[in-house]
């Protein structure tokens, strides 16, 4: 698999030892619900890790959860409430909302506030090789200490604004030295460190945790683009000043997510929350909605692209389920049209993880499928129906079962159907046509071929 490496600008060959993909995600600041924009890094890196999965792959899925932070602060004193309480709430409805996004459980969600001492040791060393330095309680990474600062933005340091989530301190070396340490006002949580009461930086939260769970050379570091600087520039610079040796081999970002064309935020307040979304459009049509698109650009959302998101999802939903709705049809030879166009499906993730292509391969096995069908090809059908089921799970979708009746609806349907089936021997189109109106309007499609009058639940996907 090849893959566009953030820091290089190319694309590069993904080569790991023992088989094992470290994979490090940055995860949500817990001071709220995620909105719809957070969810696309979730979304496509957890179809990242389930498509190396399904090609042979382990994965050791990090993704962390910073639940001490300036806006955690700022959110329980306007509640009322400790930063302990916010963090704790809203970590469990994040896992809530992914469980809802059909986002699997990362392997390791370390949070941020049980790797304190980790953190102080980590900022101990780069007081001591020089790459930091205390200022009132205050600690601060030199910029200047470090040549290579800015190789993975390709900002220029000395045009560079402070690299932290606090506004700029006139006694800081340079303007873009960034917080290790933060000295505690009064009534925030703090921690007893060698230079007082204080708070890792945010930055120094993902390099400790990273470590200790994946090492000190990872393979795959992901997020979204707004990560690049700051945050995950500073990443880089603290762990390599710390050891000399590169801190990750591919750094991969998603292209954000816009409305109109302007950023979405809740700064901007022109965001919405990805549990109402999920509850308009269903959690696969969101998915489906992301992977349809380049995960390297920007990605414009609107109610109607979700929507429509839904449709061709709901239509593959159809076919799948009206070809494992037929009977069995006896064997059939190998179509090697199938084997082909899973190859394509193959190739297209291969190249830079491109799922716009990989899905349209499947709606061509989609196509496939159908015309087998029509042509009274039953098994052909069933085969193509189970390769859409089997390559699409491996990124996350068409998983859903089957609807099932009861035996009694079942054969309330088969009456009707036999009815139809008699009123159009007889000529009377208008009444079997009613018939199949009737049965459309309650969800059930009708379709005919050389073989008869099969039906089929329209799909209404997750």
């Amino acid at each position: 698999m090849r893959l566009y490496n953030t820091l290089t600008r190319n694309h590069e060959e993904l080569v790991v030892q023992d088989n094992t993909v470290r994979m490090y995600v940055c995860g949500p600041t817990v001071y709220d619900l995620i909105h719809i924009g957070n969810a696309r890094p979730m979304i496509v890196f957890d179809a990242l890790r389930r498509y190396l999965e399904s090609r042979g792959y382990t994965v050791i899925y990090v993704q962390n959860v910073t639940d001490i932070e300036d806006k955690i602060i700022r959110r329980a004193q306007e509640e009322g409430r400790t930063a302990e309480e916010i963090a704790a709430h809203y970590t469990e409805e994040y896992f809530r909302d992914l469980a809802a996004l059909g986002v699997g459980r990362p392997t390791h969600s370390p949070r941020a506030t049980a790797y304190v001492p980790q953190m102080i040791e980590l900022v101990q060393r780069l007081v001591s090789s020089g790459h930091a330095y205390e200022v009132d309680g205050d600690v601060y990474f030199s910029v200047a200490s470090f040549p290579a600062y800015g190789k993975l933005s390709g900002r220029v340091r000395d045009d560079q604004e402070a690299g932290a989530r606090v506004e700029v301190d006139e006694k800081k070396r340079h303007p873009g030295d960034f917080a290790l340490w933060k000295r505690s006002k009064p009534g925030e949580p703090s921690w007893p460190s060698p230079w007082g009461d204080g708070r890792p930086g945010w930055h120094t939260e993902c390099v400790v945790m990273s470590r200790d769970l994946l090492g000190e050379t990872i393979d795959i570091h992901a997020g979204g683009s707004d990560l690049i600087f700051p945050h995950h520039e500073n990443e880089l610079a603290q762990a390599e000043a710390l050891t000399g040796k590169p801190f990750v081999r591919i750094w991969l970002h998603n292209g954000l997510l816009t409305v109109r064309g302007e950023r979405m935020g809740k700064s901007v307040g022109n965001f919405a929350y990805a549990r109402d979304v999920v509850a308009k459009h269903g959690g696969e049509a969101v998915r489906y909605f992301y992977l349809s698109r380049d995960w390297r650009k920007p990605l414009d959302f609107s109610d109607d692209a979700v929507a429509e998101a839904k449709r061709a999802l709901d239509r593959v939903y159809d076919s799948l389920w009206a070809a494992e709705a037929l009977p069995e049809g006896g064997p059939a030879a190998p179509l090697r049209e199938l084997e082909a166009l899973e190859e394509r499906f193959h190739a297209a993730l291969e190249e830079d993880f491109t799922t716009p292509g990989a899905l349209g391969v499947l709606q061509e096995i989609v196509g496939i499928g159908h015309q087998r069908r029509q042509a009274g090809d039953l098994e052909g059908a069933k085969a193509a129906a189970a390769l859409v089921r089997r390559l699409g799970g491996s990124l996350g979708l068409f998983q859903a079962p089957r609807p099932t009746t009861s035996a009694l609806a079942d054969d309330l349907i088969r009456l009707l159907v036999e009815l139809r089936a008699d009123l159009r021997r007889a000529k009377q189109f208008a009444l079997a046509d009613r018939v199949r109106d009737k049965l459309g309007e309650l969800g059930i499609d009708l379709r005919d071929g050389p073989e008869g009058t099969t039906w089929a639940i329209r799909a209404r996907s997750p």
